[in-house]
């Protein structure tokens, strides 16, 4: 009996550690890295340096490329593939038995650890994980369409976009990355014959199938596009229809595997590259075909899954993020997926087209107690193109919620771009957080921001009071960044950082017992004088209609 339990237990260890298992490998460093960065443009192109230059970013060792060395050691290494790379995360996709994958942390020492997919596998993996519900799907199942003859009105107008578009914000000088499932016949159907007259689509990339044609594959990310960039006249248009596009495929529709997730932080490191302003993402991921590679609520905490650190570098690079929370609501499992667990990724849920939560929106918070989604937009019935016909259709899912969004958050940034022309030589703290700002705008502006939900977050935003409170906070930020010099004052002193503002200011100057001593009506930068002032101590008010500074000032 002895032998028998012993035979059976080595079979089974056996098998365990024979079988094909994902992993990644991150390495320890990139060996070429001061060259690289020497070369900024070896990396990125002109407009994502641009991008970064205005928001302030420096280039870093995350966007040097992997050392090709390191990977083609592991690619020439006997019983290994490697699927995929990320530069930000300095790892490699690869896949090969258990033992196999093992036994390269110890034959390479520019191998720094080893991650497997698989968490049970790892060193200091969850020893007990909450069971992740089988019948959970990411895939969109909950989307469901069905023809009628409706506008995009409700789902514009909802949002207070229609505002945005009547201020010339109609998402021109932003490009849109849309990482999603497939693209079918956008080169064809009306609905997008403008963009393509309007040479709107930069391109894209298929890296499901590793080749150049983005035309393929499922109808998902066609019907998604066409929420923002769909155009019939009369009849339909999406939230951002002057942006320009660079379309990704990453979902392999017919399977769901870990490796989407390395696809995906792949498409957001070509996006990056290329100087994409918005990234949009009606995908989610918890659950794979392998339970042993699911995901727990526990790991829903914008840290642990690979998409979702790759979301997190995909931000300090200076893009925005917006991405479907996941059509869960009505399941055992109710939560978001990731990345929208991501703390800078911006969530968005799905409501019907009178502002109720559609019920199968998913829940937040995070695992660790963050807001999620932050915001809704319509989901339930939302007017999109249908991928095969061309027909307005309707269709239902946070799927579509999500684009609708991202459009009018291209549209808010577009502003941005008017608002660094009006102060070009900026160089402050203020620029660098200009999509801190965005996104704090918008979820304030939701009809919910003061009392949030677990389903609901912020609410259903409000573009116009958005745009408003967006232009006026950065000029407030413009305002913390003013000083005086020198102070305390003997004679005169100098405003600096005011000449960069937006707009026309005015000075007022009040003694201790708020007397006003001194006035200007328009005031930039120039040497103010108050050699006639006695000692003591004032304050100076600089003005706009939409913003104040106070400062106090020592006269000797």
């Amino acid at each position: 009996m002895k032998n028998i339990f012993f035979t059976l237990f080595f079979f089974i260890f056996i098998t365990a550690f024979s079988q094909q298992e994902d992993a990644w490998l991150f390495f320890k460093d990139k060996p070429n890295a001061a060259t690289f960065m020497a070369n900024p443009t070896s990396m990125l192109s002109q407009r994502a340096i641009d991008r970064r230059n205005n928001l302030l970013i420096s280039v870093d060792e995350k966007d040097v490329p992997i050392n090709e060395n390191y990977i083609s050691t592991i690619k020439n290494s006997s019983g290994i593939t490697v699927l995929g790379k990320s530069k930000w995360l300095n790892a490699i996709h690869v896949k090969g038995e258990i033992n196999v994958i093992n036994t390269l942390l110890s034959s390479y020492n520019f191998i720094d650890h080893i991650e497997f997919a698989n968490k049970f596998l790892n060193p200091n993996g969850k020893s007990k994980r909450k069971k992740v519900v089988s019948n959970h799907q990411n895939k969109w199942n909950k989307t469901s369409t069905d023809f009628n003859y409706g506008s995009a009105n409700n789902q514009i107008k909802m949002l207070k976009g229609d505002y945005l578009h009547q201020q010339g914000l109609t998402g021109g000088n932003q490009i849109i990355a849309v990482i999603d499932g497939g693209f079918p016949n956008v080169n064809t159907l009306a609905a997008f014959q403008r963009i393509r007259d309007h040479n709107q689509i930069l391109g894209g990339y298929n890296f499901a199938d590793r080749n150049s044609n983005f035309y393929t594959r499922d109808g998902h990310g066609t019907q998604v596009l066409s929420t923002i960039a769909g155009y019939i006249e009369n009849e339909f248009v999406g939230t951002a229809p002057d942006a320009k596009f660079y379309l990704f495929i990453t979902e392999i529709v017919e399977s769901e595997t870990v490796l989407e997730e390395t696809l995906w932080v792949e498409a957001a490191e070509k996006a990056d590259s290329l100087g994409v302003n918005v990234i949009n993402t009606s995908l989610g991921y918890t659950t794979y075909d392998n339970e042993n590679h699911s995901h727990s609520y526990e790991d829903m905490d914008g840290k642990t899954t690979f998409i979702s650190r790759g979301a997190e570098i995909a931000a300090s690079r200076g893009m925005l993020l917006v991405n479907a929370v996941g059509n869960s609501g009505n399941d055992s499992w109710k939560y978001m997926g990731a990345p929208a667990d991501a703390p800078s990724v911006i969530a968005v849920g799905a409501v019907n087209s009178i502002g109720n939560i559609a019920s199968f929106s998913s829940y937040g918070p995070t695992f660790d107690g963050r807001i999620k989604p932050e915001i809704l937009a319509q989901g339930a019935n939302a007017v999109i193109i249908n991928h095969v016909s061309g027909a307005i259709s309707s269709s239902n899912g946070t799927s579509f919620s999500s684009p609708i969004m991202a459009g009018l958050i291209a549209c808010l940034n577009q502003n941005s771009a008017f608002l660094l022309k009006s102060y070009p030589t900026k160089k402050t703290n203020t620029i660098q957080n200009f999509n801190y700002y965005l996104k704090k705008s918008v979820f304030e502006s939701a009809d919910r921001y003061s009392n949030p939900t677990v389903q609901h977050g912020y609410g259903i935003p409000n573009f116009e009071v958005a745009l408003n409170n967006y232009t006026a906070s950065l000029e407030d930020n413009i305002l913390t960044n003013m000083k005086i010099s020198p102070n305390p004052v003997k004679s005169s002193f100098n405003i600096q950082n005011l000449e960069n503002s937006s707009g026309t200011y005015s000075l007022q100057i009040f003694n201790i017992l708020g007397k006003k001593v001194f006035e200007k009506q328009t005031v930039s930068s120039e040497n103010i004088d108050i050699a006639t002032f006695k000692k003591g101590i004032y304050f100076l008010k600089i003005f706009n209609d939409a913003s104040s500074r106070t400062i106090k000032i020592l006269k000797e």
